[in-house]
């Protein structure tokens, strides 16, 4: 299976549809656009979703869940929302053999849904802060789709959080907007720059949105996680008023965010090689497999050898696996975990049996280090957090590489060509930010906090007007 990825450098895409593929984390599905996402891939899924849920809880909200059917109507109640969600949605108009008296509306993200019941939960101050969470699914009616990265159903996290000031519900925005810096960096190993996102690239209903930002191998960007100040846009769509502690009535002040399984596709194209997947240990399902290296006349012994050291590794706390195949060479087994994406390769075989040690081999450098099996506990999770390490350290040197700042258009061309993201001065015209696009296919990603000060006397990159801010330009997923 190894062998048969295409190389990164011959077709980047085809490269990452191979992995997918090959390592067994997702299939297409018989309904075009959508995919079946496999057991590896849903047990990394699993990683990211407990993790994120553990640092939700921590930040004082909880888990609920709302239906997927949406009454049509709803969508129109907020005007910018249901025009920009419109060319995606995928509606049922009959239902038990019947046309329904209202069209409903396959969940393409739920805030409309969830404002209709807060208008029924929320009465007073006392009632706010609502935090609330839901772990779902959603449709989005996509013409162009890619596995993991843009699939006509996804899985994804959506907060909706309701306030009584405006200043609490902006300070929500940008913790959530933290909380997904701190995961990506942290977990997936991806560095991030984040900040707002101009008024054409911001959510459709948000006063404002936010997002961080990771560039993949072939230099493109990936947005991988929203956060929006909603302001009372919802509230007042679906009369959500509570009464204040003067005693006045107020509309409700807003926030969703979100994060989706493209956070697997983020990892793959950040991390992953020609000879297969990557994972930062903090998100492998598997963080070790044992390969038994057999000779005809010690199967047996090196098998019980091999679980001896699965159970003392087990026994640790340590996620580990075991290949006791003994019909495939150890170089194939080799090959297939490499695909696989497991951090460590524990190889044990019949020297390795007598001097009581094992051969650590690592997924992301291939360096191998013999180790005593009684260390091997206190080893091994020293060596997942180097890997850990390497991998965020490798990928910000990556993207500081392809990452510049200029000045002058030419420039600005000939980089975007090539693949990189780059940091260059704009007026804040919404013309200019088309006509960019229109010609390179770059758009803003975000604008960096304090990104005014810095455009301090620029000008323009197109036309040498006065700048107003320091963008962050892209071709992007």
């Amino acid at each position: 299976m190894a062998e048969q990825i295409t190389p990164r450098e011959v077709s980047y895409s085809d490269w990452f549809v191979d992995i997918v593929l090959k390592a067994q984390l997702a299939d297409y599905s018989p309904v075009k656009g959508c995919m079946v996402i496999r057991p590896r891939g849903y047990a990394i899924w699993e990683k990211i979703q407990s993790q994120l849920d553990r640092m939700f809880k921590e930040t004082g909200h909880q888990n609920a869940y709302f239906p997927l059917l949406i009454p049509e109507s709803f969508l129109h109640k907020e005007a910018e929302h249901v025009e920009g969600f419109s060319p995606e949605l995928a509606v049922v108009t009959h239902g038990g053999g019947e046309a329904l008296e209202e069209p409903l509306v396959v969940r393409p993200t739920s805030e409309t849904i969830i404002w209709s019941m807060y208008k029924k939960w929320i009465q007073s101050y006392r009632d706010l802060p609502l935090l609330i969470n839901q772990w779902a699914n959603v449709v989005r009616w996509e013409k162009r789709t890619r596995l993991f990265l843009r699939t006509t159903e996804f899985l994804w996290q959506e907060g909706h959080t309701a306030h009584a000031t405006r200043e609490e519900a902006e300070e929500e925005a940008l913790r959530m907007l933290h909380v997904y810096r701190e995961f990506a960096e942290e977990y997936l190993a991806l560095p991030v720059f984040y900040g707002r996102k101009t008024e054409s690239e911001k959510f459709a209903g948000a006063v404002t949105t936010y997002s961080i930002e990771a560039m993949m191998q072939d230099k493109k960007a990936l947005q991988a996680g929203t956060s929006h100040f909603l302001g009372q846009n919802f509230a007042k769509a679906f009369d959500v008023t509570f009464q204040t502690q003067a005693g006045t009535l107020d509309y409700v002040w807003a926030t969703s965010w979100g994060v989706s399984t493209r956070l697997i596709g983020a990892v793959i194209m950040a991390h992953s090689d020609d000879r297969g997947l990557v994972l930062p240990p903090r998100i492998a399902p598997t963080q070790a497999v044992i390969i038994p290296i057999y000779t005809k006349k010690t199967v047996d012994q090196v098998a019980d050898y091999a679980k001896r050291v699965f159970g003392r590794l087990a026994e640790a706390g340590l996620s580990v696996e075991m290949d006791l195949d003994d019909q495939n060479s150890p170089g194939w087994k080799f090959a297939e975990w490499e695909l696989r994406g497991v951090p460590i390769r524990v190889e044990v075989g019949p020297r390795d049996m007598e001097q009581e040690k094992a051969v650590l081999v690592r997924r992301d450098t291939g360096e191998k280090r013999a180790v005593s099996v009684s260390r091997l506990p206190e080893e091994i999770p020293v060596l997942l957090e180097e890997i850990q390490k390497t991998l965020f350290r490798r990928a910000k040197d990556f993207r500081d590489e392809h990452t510049h700042y200029v000045e002058d258009y030419d420039s600005f061309k000939r980089i975007i060509e090539d693949g990189g993201f780059v940091f260059a001065p704009w007026s804040g015209s919404p013309d200019v930010e088309a006509r960019i696009k229109e010609e390179t296919k770059a758009t803003i990603r975000v604008l960096e906090f304090g990104n005014e000060e810095k455009a301090s006397g620029k000008n323009d990159i197109l036309t040498g007007e006065p700048a107003r801010h320091i963008a962050l330009f892209a071709k992007s997923y």
